[in-house]
């Protein structure tokens, strides 16, 4: 096949819907489908991280205190050579606890790992201060992961305000993972606050049930001066609508001297509202479950000694740290979830993950295999993350001026955009409206997509 072809089986089977004929056929030849080169050997991006020290965000900014950022034209070189689609994407880092959650028999068991899922769906943010890309209307950004057993797409489906909307999906239909994501950006003097508006959904068919939950707030520190760090803070309900079960976690903001920094605090409740377990860790780092009497217990001594658990230190280091815990386990205590260590050159990467890392790989020939609308063949970000900031600069504003040309032919003929793989319903668990994938992008038809490049 790659003689006929010239393409690496691997980079067809990539992309290629796992019950295709082509991807059937890349099956037999290499015995497993979508496995990217990368994983093996790739470890870095083309160029390192570009340097922000001769530019002044403050210069930016000062006129823009109070105010919502999303319509704010922000210079290239403060971005990361990600689109906030791909960016999304990483919520699946950790897909494996939506499989364990899938295999457990008994419901409490099952939410405690949900709840694992969705902390771990934000871990990759920890040290990422570059701004993702703003995704151009009608941008798409798909995900094919057979080692991992899914797939996802996820469409920019409204530009002002900017809405992005993503499905994942199971290869063995076991679950079903989706939502949409309103990012609101406001930047407060030395902080940029952003709030993720936006329902997550999560399907485990066999067990007919839904979770559904939102992320918790973002913030960004140190913006004029200083070294940013990022926190998380507020409450998150996950909810089982079936069984009635609920999970309240705590995301702490950072406190006097740092010591709630990253922590995370919780519990799962039943429908009678009896504490069944209790969770507790950092969502940079890991999460453990004990049982709520044990834990009490072990409050109530540590008040009686005066223990107090460790700082976080490690988090606050100039060099980034190993992956090491920080975090006081209570005897009798279950893990639930340890984050993945970063490479060891993460920080030269825009701080990526390994996963990160893949996102934006594009082997020869996948280009008449992917929808002419992937993040992976949008010019800016390939010319930032090959390191050239002036053609990035130049593409990112041929690009926006390229959206705005549209939108003026579409407001002249008096036309409305209209969106090519979601579209605004009914979320049947919350009763909320949610854009709703409308299927069908895995037949790979993409002869009415437009041309946004």
């Amino acid at each position: 096949l790659e003689k006929i072809t010239s393409t690496p089986v691997a980079a067809i089977g990539f992309v290629c819907s796992s019950n295709s004929a082509i991807a059937v056929l890349c099956q037999k030849v290499s015995g497993h489908l979508c496995t990217r080169r990368s994983r093996g050997g790739w470890k870095k991006l083309p160029a390192e991280m570009i340097s922000r020290n001769n530019f002044s965000v403050w210069n930016i900014l000062k006129k823009c205190i109070g105010m919502e950022l999303s319509k704010i034209a922000m210079p290239v070189v403060f971005n990361e050579p990600l689109s906030f689609l791909q960016r999304i994407s990483e919520y699946m880092e950790h897909t494996h606890l939506i499989h364990k959650a899938c295999s457990l028999s008994d419901s409490i068991d099952r939410m405690q790992v949900v709840a694992a899922f969705a902390v771990s769906a934000v871990a990759s943010q920890w040290e990422r201060t570059g701004k993702p890309f703003n995704p151009l209307l009608g941008e798409t950004y798909e995900l094919t992961r057979e080692d991992e057993g899914y797939r996802l797409i996820s469409e920019q489906v409204s530009h002002h305000p900017p809405i992005s909307a993503f499905h994942a999906e199971s290869l063995k239909k076991e679950f079903e993972f989706h939502g949409s994501i309103y990012p609101k950006l406001k930047f407060w003097g030395k902080s940029v606050e952003a709030e993720p508006k936006g329902t997550m959904t999560l399907e485990l068919l066999k067990h007919k049930e839904a979770y559904t939950w939102t992320n918790p707030m973002c913030c960004v520190h140190n913006i004029i001066l200083g070294k940013l760090w990022i926190e998380q803070y507020g409450t998150v309900e996950i909810v089982n609508h079936r069984t009635g079960d609920k999970c309240v976690l705590n995301f702490k903001p950072c406190g006097m001297f740092g010591k709630e920094l990253h922590k995370v605090e919780g519990h799962i409740q039943d429908k009678s509202k009896k504490k069944r377990r209790v969770i507790y860790g950092k969502w940079t780092e890991c999460m453990y479950s004990v049982d709520p009497k044990v834990y009490e217990a072990y409050k109530k001594s540590e008040k009686k000694s005066g223990g107090e658990s460790k700082n976080c230190e490690a988090e606050e280091a100039d060099e980034m740290p190993e992956v090491q815990e920080t975090v006081t386990v209570i005897p009798g205590s279950a893990l639930l979830w340890r984050i993945t260590p970063r490479p060891a050159h993460s920080a030269q990467m825009y701080n990526f993950t390994s996963f990160a890392i893949t996102l934006n790989e594009l082997e020869p020939s996948m280009e008449r295999l992917l929808s002419p609308t992937d993040c992976r063949l949008r010019p800016d970000i390939r010319a930032m993350e090959n390191g050239d900031i002036d053609l990035a600069s130049s593409e990112k504003e041929r690009l926006e001026e390229k959206q705005r040309a549209a939108r003026r032919e579409r407001s002249k003929d008096e036309e409305e955009w209209s969106t090519r793989w979601f579209q605004m319903g009914t979320n049947p668990h919350t009763g909320a409206e949610d854009w709703l994938y409308t299927g069908g992008y895995f037949d790979r038809n993409f002869t009415d997509c437009p041309n946004i490049y």
